[in-house]
C-alpha cells in the first residue's frame, strides 16, 4: 500500500515513522513534510510546494491511502475532495471536522447528544460578554475557530477575562477565529486525552495519554500547542476506558450518524476528570500533537491496516494492540514560543544512530543541504519508551541534553504529577 501523509509537524513525522514500519505499507510519502521526514527519505526533493493541489499530488503518487494530519485542511474539506476523486482517506469530511473547526458547534453538539461537558455561553459582542462573565465566576475563554492550538485562554481575573475576550471579538487576538467565542466554566481535575479511530459506525480507542499544554513547569504560564505528553495514564485501566467510551464516544458517534455525518478518521476527546465525573473540554478531528508521538510507540501491529480499514468503513479492531510499559514525549521549542520565534538556527546532535525505543520527531525544522535548521516554534520532540514512566523520562531527558540550537528550551517536568506520586520526581 502507498500512503500519503499530509502535514509538516511532529505528529506527521510520527505517523510516517509508524506507517513505514507497518507490514501493509510499501511506500510512505510525507508532504510537505519537514527536516526529519526529508532525512528519512519520506519527503522526496521533487515534491511540489506546500500550497500545491493535494488531490493532484495524491493522484500523481497513486496513493492508496491518504492520512490527513492537520486540522485546517480537514475543516476546509480536503477529505471530501479526495474521496470525490476516488482516493481512500483517513480523516473526516468538512461536516465532521466542524467538531474542531467551531467550538460553538462542538458545544451545541455535545448538549444535543448528552455528552458531558462544561456549561458555556456563546458571545459575539461586549454586552453578551458582560452577561456571561456575570453568570460564571471562574471562566475559560475560547475562540470559536481554529487558532493553532492557542485559542483557549485561562485568565486569572474577571478583568483579565474581559480584556482577552474583547481582543478576540475585535479580531486583534486571533483574527476571524475569535470574533465569536465561548465563555465557559473553568473545570478542575486531571486532564486526559483519548484518541479513537472511527469508521463511521464503530471505533477503537487507543491507549490514554496526558498532554501538558502550559508553557511553564508545574503547568503554569500561557497555553501552547503542547509541550509534552506521556502514555498510558495510571489509573485509566480497561474498565475505566470502557466507561469513558460509553460516556463520550458512543453518544458522539451515534450523534454524528443521527446528523448524517459519516465520520471516518481520528476523533480526539480532551477530557477533564472532575470530582463530578468526566467532562469533554474539546474535540479534535485528527491525531493530537504531541500525544501522537507518545501513543504510537505504545502500539504493536499494523497501523496502516487500521487506518485503511477506517477509511473503508470496515474497522479492523485487531490491527493493533497496546504494548506494555510507558512512553514520554518532550517538546524542544524555540526562544519566544508560544509567541514570535526566530527561525533558521542550526540544530546539532540529531544523529546518534539507530536507537530502539527512542526517537527524535521533527516538527518546526527544514533541511538545508546537510544541515537541519529551525523553522517554527515547536522545533522537535524526543520520545522514549521504557518499562515505566520514570525510566522513559530518564532516557528522554538524556537524549534531549545532546540536542541543541540557539535559544532551545523545554519543560523538565513532563509527567511530573505521576512521577512525584511514584517517588520519581519533584513537585
Amino acid at each position: 500500500m502507498r500512503v500519503l501523509v499530509i502535514g509538516s509537524g511532529g505528529r506527521e513525522h510520527a505517523l510516517a515513522w509508524r506507517l513505514a514500519a507497518s507490514p501493509s505499507v510499501r511506500t510512505v510519502v510525507a508532504w510537505p513534510g519537514n527536516g526529519g521526514t526529508a532525512l528519512a527519505g519520506w519527503t522526496p526533493p521533487d515534491l511540489p510546494p506546500a500550497d500545491a493541489d493535494a488531490v493532484a499530488l495524491a493522484g500523481r503518487l497513486q496513493a492508496q491511502l491518504v492520512v490527513l494530519g492537520p486540522e485546517a485542511p480537514l475543516v476546509a474539506g480536503l477529505a471530501d475532495r479526495l474521496r470525490a476523486a476516488g482516493i481512500a482517506v483517513c480523516g473526516p469530511g468538512a461536516d465532521g471536522a466542524r467538531l474542531e473547526g467551531s467550538k460553538v458547534f462542538a458545544k451545541q453538539f455535545m448538549q444535543r447528544h448528552g455528552v458531558p461537558t462544561a456549561a458555556a455561553r456563546t458571545v459575539t459582542d461586549a454586552a453578551e460578554l458582560d452577561a456571561a462573565l456575570d453568570a460564571v465566576a471562574d471562566v475559560v475563554v475560547k475562540a470559536d475557530g481554529l487558532a493553532a492550538g492557542k485559542g483557549v485562554l485561562l485568565p486569572e481575573s474577571r478583568e483579565a477575562a474581559r480584556r482577552a475576550a474583547l481582543a478576540m471579538l475585535d479580531g486583534s487576538a486571533f483574527g476571524d477565529a475569535g470574533r465569536r467565542l465561548l465563555v465557559e466554566e473553568r473545570l478542575t481535575g486531571r486532564e486526559l486525552s483519548l484518541l479513537a479511530v472511527c469508521d463511521g459506525r464503530d471505533y477503537l480507542l487507543l491507549p490514554a495519554s496526558q498532554d501538558h499544554k502550559r508553557a511553564g513547569e508545574g503547568d503554569r504560564g500561557p497555553n501552547t500547542g503542547g509541550m509534552g505528553a506521556y502514555c498510558p495514564v495510571p489509573g485509566v485501566d480497561g474498565a475505566e476506558m470502557a466507561r469513558l467510551a460509553e460516556l463520550v464516544f458512543a453518544p458522539t458517534l451515534a450523534g454524528l450518524a443521527e446528523e448524517g455525518i459519516d465520520y471516518r478518521g481520528l476523533l480526539y476527546a480532551g477530557l477533564m476528570m472532575t470530582p463530578a465525573g468526566p467532562r469533554v473540554l474539546e474535540y479534535n478531528c485528527r491525531f493530537g500533537d504531541p500525544e501522537t508521538q507518545a501513543v504510537l510507540p505504545m502500539l504493536d501491529g499494523d497501523l496502516g491496516r487500521l487506518l485503511a480499514s477506517a477509511a473503508a468503513g470496515a474497522l479492523d479492531r485487531g490491527a493493533v494492540t497496546a504494548r506494555p510499559g510507558a512512553a514520554i514525549t518532550v517538546v524542544m521549542a524555540a526562544a519566544g514560543y508560544p509567541g514570535p520565534c526566530e527561525k533558521g538556527r542550526p540544530v546539532t546532535g540529531l544523529d546518534p544512530g539507530e536507537e530502539p525505543d527512542r526517537q527524535v520527531f521533527h516538527a518546526g525544522t527544514r533541511r538545508d543541504g546537510e544541515r537541519i535548521l529551525t523553522a517554527g516554534g515547536r522545533v522537535l520532540a524526543v520520545t522514549a519508551r521504557a518499562a515505566d514512566l520514570a525510566g522513559a523520562a530518564a532516557r528522554c531527558y538524556e537524549r534531549l541534553a545532546g540536542i541543541g540550537f540557539e535559544g532551545a528550551w523545554y519543560r523538565r517536568d513532563i509527567g511530573w504529577q505521576v512521577l512525584a506520586a511514584a517517588g520519581g520526581g519533584d513537585e
